[in-house]
């Protein structure tokens, strides 16, 4: 049980790692860890969903806790209800983008801070694992909790819609991948008659019978890819499971990578709010943080994974964030990654702009990036230090696996937090320079473990 728990959250396939007992145990720990508090509680599509959340609650109310049960929701709306609530903390059920088979447990504080691998999840782990006789048998434990249902969804969706201004008649495809964006793009287009929306799969169902809920992979966008262009379309955006992130298509068809899309959010932002502060992963391209310097903000690099993200933008007050994982983080969403607020930001944007988004996104194509390359390795420390030593004389941070910068090309590898993967980016200032220091990079990998395996998808 104790490899569920990861870096910020915790996850595992049903049932052989994460279970209902398990589940039960873990609400158990949380109540304690909420001082018998009260939490919001939600779920996304997979079919093992109710029963882990329903474990997952009666070891929290059977401990002393307080649940409200906020049922079939997106990540985000949770994120939303614990903020609008006041609750003390709470728990979404999901295993966001990944496979049918998994499932997880994403757990908060007060304004849905998250639980992480440097605050909170240890703890929890080592109670779940003392735990003496079974869920809520702790010494001195509290009077049974309590529970009762909640609904915010028609709140959540006015908020969002209160930040789109003065919308352009816009073409919008949108492919829900089967998950939780469905029920609230419907929502959310209903008050906005001048946009007109195409829409795929917005029914949630938990077998993602369609492409799987990781848009990420260009397999899973390529159906949205054809109806933009089908549809003359403006753009099309693709939702993960729990809708807290999501892959923009451009007009032509065309997938944008994430980091493009965070440098022309920021600066969209900083037409109106001049010297904002922005962050962005440390897999993104320099052209994120060249543009908002440029445009008078300010560009902080930070770690990958929610939960470091959104302490570091509480930290700095940071109006807006993007991950490369196609993760955005918003000051007015409580600091939290948002797919629907995305999409919002993205009809605003257009609709300011007058401009196709291919144009738009045109001049942030400086340099030539691989995207992000999942390895099997077995020797991961080994890969890492024949890394350091091949390119030595390279400038070189550990802020989150191993940066190594030249002047002209870069790459980071780091472990992944929810995989057994490491993942590798490297961009460089021209294609063929691409390609010819990926081939050494993988090249010293492959001389220091034969073994590895490059993933395709």
């Amino acid at each position: 049980m104790t490899g569920i728990f990861k870096a910020y959250d915790i996850r595992g396939s049903y049932p052989g790692e994460l279970d209902e007992k398990s589940a039960e145990r873990i609400g158990s720990a949380f109540a304690r860890i909420m001082k018998y508090g009260t939490i919001a509680v939600g779920r996304d599509a997979r079919l093992s969903s109710p029963s882990l959340a329903s474990s997952f609650i009666r070891g929290f109310v059977g401990a002393g806790g307080h649940v409200t049960d906020f049922g079939l929701t997106s990540s985000p709306l949770l994120y939303y209800a614990i903020i609008k609530g006041k609750f003390d903390g709470g728990a979404m059920v999901t295993a966001s983008h990944l496979t049918q088979e998994m499932n997880g447990i994403k757990l908060c504080r007060e304004n849905a801070i998250p639980l992480s691998g440097d605050e909170g999840l240890p703890a929890l782990q080592h109670m779940v694992g003392e735990m003496p006789g079974g869920p809520g048998q702790w010494t001195g434990q509290q009077a049974a909790g309590s529970y009762k249902t909640g609904e915010l969804t028609g709140s959540y969706i006015d908020d969002v819609a209160g930040f789109i201004h003065d919308p352009k008649p816009l073409t919008v495809a949108v492919d829900a991948g089967d998950g939780m964006a469905g029920p609230e793009v419907k929502r959310l287009f209903l008050k906005f008659p001048i946009l007109k929306p195409v829409t795929l799969h917005l029914e949630p169902d938990g077998r993602f019978p369609n492409h799987g809920a990781n848009p990420f992979l260009p397999s899973a966008t390529s159906e949205l890819q054809e109806t933009v262009k089908d549809a003359n379309a403006d753009f099309g955006v693709a939702f993960d499971g729990d809708a807290d992130r999501c892959i923009f298509v451009d007009e032509l068809g065309e997938r944008i990578p994430a980091d493009l899309i965070t440098a022309l959010i920021a600066g969209y932002y900083l037409t109106a709010t001049p010297g904002a502060t922005f962050l962005y992963d440390l897999r993104s391209s320099r052209v994120v943080a060249e543009t908002i310097t440029r445009l008078g903000g300010r560009a902080i690099r930070c770690r990958v994974g929610h939960a470091f993200i959104k302490e570091q933008m509480r930290e700095n007050d940071a109006l807006f964030a993007g991950e490369l994982s196609g993760h955005y983080y918003f000051r007015d969403m409580g600091f939290c990654d948002n797919g629907i607020f995305a999409m919002a930001q993205m009809v605003n944007l257009l609709s300011a702009q007058g401009l196709p988004l291919s144009r738009l996104i045109m001049p942030l194509k400086k340099y030539f990036s691989t995207g992000e390359i999942n390895i099997r390795v077995g020797k991961r420390d080994s890969v890492m230090a024949a890394l350091g030593a091949a390119f030595s004389d390279a400038k070189t941070d550990h802020l989150d696996g191993l940066t190594m910068e030249y002047p002209l090309w870069w790459f980071n590898l780091r472990p992944s937090n929810t995989e057994p993967v490491v993942r590798l980016n490297l961009e460089a200032d021209t294609k063929g320079r691409r390609d010819t220091m990926m081939a050494e990079v993988l090249k010293v990998i492959r001389e220091t473990d034969p073994s590895m395996e490059i993933e395709t998808g």
